[in-house]
């Protein structure tokens, strides 16, 4: 072997491959028997290694401890935005006091910290472009109504946060969890409710309705969220039947506008009706209010004839039976001649008839 031949001789050296034994240059103290060095100069030349000190060890053992420092600062300061509110947890269990906006200290590792958001958030839910605008996220709106139709219901849950340590440990997912439970009571309510309502007639009923059944269900859980309020964005039926919907809307419309043609032309009927029935009694109260002062007046006229016949009876018979006569006599055609009438030069044979009626015109042949 090579080593073999080094240091001459053709001698053997037993100071291993490079011609020294550990120890060096065999020159140190050996145990008797052997070339193997000694345990205890080994441990000695450590500590004198120690005692006369690495260059720059120290330097970099301070360097070591202040970087050790500044990761333990940065970790152990932190910082709360105005829109949020932080829970401190000490060995995993949050404090029960809150951290506000601004700058914080905690002892970290120990201690952490989880935000919470103060503002209002919205979850839409059977939006075309909720969840990324997936065709399955538009199919959460589909739902059954009460009459047995398919309905296409798009709203928006607002929530907040009121209570931050159990909305961030209570629930694993606290926004799935307001997404599922209102998604859950609208179908409740719709599955209660004719299609109209929710297309149109009673749109707000159904919203306070699916807010407080939503609230109940997410106080039961423990979320920590209040519900501010649900909105019905859209409703109306699925894509694949809107055709045949707005036929029946159409339908529906025309309807309403015949009813509200013949309601009109029956309102016309009556006040005519009204109209002439008014007339008829204003009529009637004339012409009674006419036969009534007419009979008062023939009354009084008798009485004041019966007071004048009392007075004098022979006049005033006399006057009635000419007045009689008069009325009587009146329209006739005949003339009436006294006894003794033919000595005052008056001709019996007389036509006075025709004479009171005027000459007769005669027409020729």
């Amino acid at each position: 072997m090579p080593w073999e031949n080094n240091g001459g001789g053709g001698g053997r050296n037993n100071g291993g491959p490079w011609g020294q034994a550990p120890g060096g240059g065999g020159g140190g103290p050996r145990r008797p028997g052997g070339n193997t060095p000694n345990l205890e100069d080994i441990l000695n030349r450590g500590r004198d290694q120690f005692r006369g000190g690495v260059p720059g060890g120290r330097w970099a053992i301070v360097g070591g401890v202040v970087a050790l420092l500044a990761f333990w600062g940065v970790n152990s300061v932190y910082t709360i935005n105005p829109q949020e509110v932080g829970v401190e947890l000490r060995f995993g269990a949050p404090k029960p006091e809150l951290s506000g906006p601004g700058l914080h200290f905690l002892f970290w590792p120990v201690e952490t910290v989880e935000r919470a958001t103060t503002t209002v958030n919205q979850t839409q839910i059977g939006a075309a472009n909720a969840s990324g605008g997936s065709r399955a996220a538009a199919r959460d709106g589909l739902m059954l109504s009460g009459d047995q139709n398919i309905v296409n219901v798009q709203f928006s849950v607002f929530w907040a946060i009121n209570d931050p340590v159990a909305y961030l440990f209570n629930v694993r997912d606290p926004e799935s969890m307001v997404r599922y439970a209102a998604e859950s009571a609208m179908r409740e309510v719709v599955g209660r409710r004719p299609a109209q309502d929710i297309y149109s007639d009673d749109r707000s009923g159904i919203s306070a309705e699916v807010q407080r059944i939503t609230l109940a269900t997410l106080e039961s859980y423990g979320l920590g969220v209040s519900i501010n309020q649900i909105l019905i964005e859209n409703a109306g039926p699925p894509s694949e039947v809107i055709d045949a919907f707005n036929e029946v809307q159409r339908a529906r419309q025309d309807e309403t506008r015949l009813q509200e043609e013949a309601r009109s032309y029956a309102n016309t009927l009556l006040g005519d009706a009204r109209g002439r029935a008014a007339a008829l009694r204003e009529d009637a109260a004339a012409y009674t209010n006419r036969v009534v002062q007419e009979a008062t007046g023939e009354a009084e006229r008798f009485n004041a004839v019966y007071a004048e016949y009392v007075n004098s009876p022979e006049v005033t018979r006399k006057r009635l039976f000419l007045e009689t006569m008069e009325e009587v006599l009146g329209g006739s055609e005949k003339v009436l001649i006294e006894n003794g009438a033919s000595g005052s030069g008056v001709v019996p044979y007389l036509p006075l008839p025709e004479l009171r009626s005027g000459p007769k015109t005669s027409t020729g042949n």
